[in-house]
C-alpha cells in the first residue's frame, strides 16, 4: 500500500520500523518541526524524522497540517492510507479523508478509556490492571473513532510508564501491518467505541509532579511509577546546604506507620498519609538516576529526616 506515516516521538519508531518492513511504500513521513531537545536544548530533529532520514524517506515538517498548502501537498500524495502514531497535531477531514482507504490511528490505551495525550501515565497512575494497543479509524473526535485491532497487557506492580511504554511501543508496531492488511483485503469489522467508561488522560504538568505524602502510600506508588521516567515525582530532601530537589523514579509498598513524609529507616521506607512506599530508583537535581543503595551512599538519610 502507499501510505503516509504521521508521528514524531521515538514511542513511533517501531511503528515505521514495521510498515517499511512489511513492503509499504512510505509516500511521505510527516513529523513535527525540529524543536529544543535534551540538556543542552539543541534544536535536533525528532526521532520519527531521525530514523526516516536515516532510511531515506522522505520527511516533512509542517507547522500546521491545518495550512492550505500543506492540506494540499498531501492530498497530492494520492495515498492509499495514512498511519498516525503519536504525531502530535489535531488532524483536520480534508486530510483524514485524503486517502483511499482512510487514516487510522495506533493508540496506547482501551478506548475509550483515557482519550487523549498521556494514556499510558494515566493508566499507571489511576491503579488500572490492564491496558493496551488499539488501532482505530480516525474521525474527526479526539479518539473517537471505531476500534479495527487491539491487544491488552497486563500493568504488574513495578511497572512504570517508561516500561510500558516499551511494550505498548512494540505491541502497537505489531498491530500496524497485521491491521493494515486486513482493511487492504477488507477483511476487518471495525467496532464503534463504548459510551461508558470515558475518561481523558490530560496532558501532564511538570508543576503537578510534585508528591504529596499526605495521600495512602497506594497513591504516592502509583504517582511515581505513572511519571517515571517523565516528567519524575518529585520530593525535596533537606541537606546542609538547603533543600534538594530529588525525582522518585521507582518504589514500591511496603509496611510502615508514621508522619507523612518522614524516613521510617535509613534505606528510604518513607511513611505517607497511610502506609508506605519503598523508594527503589531516584535522581538527584542534576545527576543520572541512581538505586537507592547508590544514592544513599553519597546522600545519606536517618531515620526521621523529612521530606518535603
Amino acid at each position: 500500500m502507499r501510505i503516509a506515516f504521521l508521528g514524531t516521538p521515538d514511542f513511533a519508531v517501531p511503528a515505521l520500523a514495521e510498515l517499511v518492513a512489511a513492503g509499504h511504500e512510505i509516500a511521505a513521513v510527516y513529523a513535527q518541526p525540529p524543536a529544543p531537545r535534551g540538556r543542552g536544548q539543541e534544536v535536533r530533529p525528532s526521532p520519527v524524522q531521525a530514523f526516516a532520514q536515516s532510511l531515506g524517506l522522505e520527511v516533512r515538517t509542517p507547522a500546521s497540517m491545518r495550512d492550505p498548502e500543506t492540506i494540499a501537498a498531501f492530498q497530492a500524495l494520492e495515498l492509499d492510507a495514512a498511519v498516525v502514531v503519536a504525531y502530535g497535531q489535531i488532524l483536520p477531514a480534508a486530510v483524514l479523508d485524503a486517502p483511499r482507504l482512510g487514516s487510522f490511528n495506533l493508540h496506547a490505551s482501551l478506548l475509550p478509556r483515557w482519550r487523549g495525550a498521556a494514556p499510558i501515565q494515566w493508566a499507571v497512575m489511576a491503579g488500572d490492571a490492564v491496558t493496551g494497543a488499539q488501532v482505530m479509524r480516525m474521525t474527526e473526535g479526539l479518539d473517537e473513532g471505531p476500534i479495527l485491532l487491539s491487544e491488552t497487557v497486563r500493568i504488574g506492580p513495578l511497572d512504570t510508564a517508561g516500561t510500558m511504554h516499551d511494550r505498548l511501543s512494540a505491541i502497537g508496531a505489531h498491530l500496524l501491518p497485521r491491521a493494515l492488511a486486513a482493511i487492504e483485503r477488507g477483511g476487518v469489522q471495525a467496532t464503534a467505541q463504548s459510551d461508558e467508561g470515558l475518561t481523558y488522560a490530560k496532558k501532564i504538568k511538570p508543576a503537578e509532579a510534585r508528591i504529596d505524602w499526605s495521600a495512602p502510600a497506594e497513591e504516592v506508588d502509583r504517582k511515581i511509577r505513572g511519571l517515571s521516567p517523565f516528567p519524575g515525582a518529585w520530593f525535596e530532601a533537606p541537606s546542609e546546604k538547603g533543600p534538594v530537589r530529588v525525582k522518585a523514579l521507582l518504589s514500591r509498598l511496603d509496611e510502615g506507620e508514621g508522619d507523612a513524609g518522614e524516613a521510617l529507616d535509613g534505606h528510604l521506607l518513607i511513611a505517607c498519609g497511610s502506609g508506605a512506599v519503598r523508594l527503589l530508583t531516584v535522581q538527584r537535581e542534576g545527576k543520572g538516576a541512581q538505586d537507592a543503595e547508590t544514592f544513599l551512599r553519597g546522600f545519606a538519610v536517618a531515620p526521621g529526616t523529612r521530606f518535603g
